[in-house]
């Protein structure tokens, strides 16, 4: 029997000896990233517990003291929960309000920028870095940092939270839009262009039957998301539930009930829309 290896070909044992020391450069090189993460979160928390006016160890055996006093006073005014409910409830509308149109008005946006930043959709191929570039930062800016330059400009209400959680939105959805349209098929967009079809006509015939599912499943998860956001601006006066849940925390003992009232509206509004999308979403993406 004749070998038929190649006369210059390396040997099964080189082979084997350096795909182990890229293995254990590999594990290295994890090893050093993992330790100058830990270095610098441990520096940073030292840094951050030396600025903090109390102290993280110090106060850290009172983290439980807040929330054991919000539970015993709603416990001892339990008969006026439903009733201090109804009261809240027209915050609860106006914070799902502010969710639902900044998601519309986000997920149209998202949309047009997800096409124009799309390769093979875009009309302006060299403009498609300029439109990711403008997700990106719609994306990073928080919504509540948003939020309280809009209350400076507008002043407090619905309307800053509504734009500054849409324009959030817009950057998020844009991104993963754009993500799903980049799987599109382009042959119904050419047969499309062959006709002589403009570029709106060709991505709401060819490009958008192929995506909507995956685009109102995304949309839908992030109205979850965005009722969240809302009820969280709300603690910097742009409104709707958490608005109010601020002022009961802010007048501490005595209004405890307020808060734990409002606690459970949002929570079991969070709730009920998770388990609806989730129901919808399924459906969408696997016809179950």
């Amino acid at each position: 029997m004749t070998d038929a290896t190649h006369p210059g070909a390396p040997s099964v044992q080189t082979i084997q000896s350096g795909y182990m020391e890229q293995v254990r450069r590999r594990r290295l090189y994890g090893g050093l990233t993992l330790l100058i993460f830990v270095l610098l979160m441990a520096s940073g928390f030292m840094v951050a517990d030396e600025r903090n006016a109390g102290g993280f160890w110090e106060g850290l055996h009172q983290v439980g003291d807040y929330p054991a006093d919000v539970l015993s006073e709603a416990w001892e005014k339990r008969a006026q929960l439903p009733a201090l409910m109804v009261r809240f409830f027209p915050a609860l509308i106006e914070t799902i309000n502010i969710a639902a149109v900044s998601t519309l008005i986000g997920a149209a946006l998202g949309i047009l920028l997800s096409l124009l930043a799309t390769r093979g959709l875009a009309p302006a191929p060299r403009l498609i870095p300029v439109f990711r570039r403008l997700m990106d930062v719609m994306r990073a800016i928080p919504e509540i940092v948003i939020a309280l330059v809009l209350i400076f400009v507008l002043g407090g209400g619905p309307v800053p939270a509504m734009i500054a959680i849409a324009i959030h939105t817009a950057g998020a959805l844009g991104k993963l839009f754009s993500e799903v349209a980049e799987n599109a098929s382009l042959g119904p967009v050419q047969g499309l262009a062959s006709t002589g079809a403009n570029w709106w006509q060709r991505m709401l015939l060819g490009v958008m039957p192929q995506v909507a599912p995956n685009y109102l499943s995304y949309g839908l998860l992030r109205f979850e998301i965005n009722i969240r956001a809302s009820a969280i601006l709300g603690f910097v006066g742009a409104g709707g539930l958490g608005y109010e849940l601020r002022n009961s925390m802010a007048w501490g003992p005595g209004r405890f009930d307020e808060a734990a009232a409002i606690f459970i509206l949002l929570f079991g509004t969070i709730v009920l829309f998770d388990q609806i999308s989730s129901r919808y979403r399924n459906r969408l993406t696997h016809g179950a």
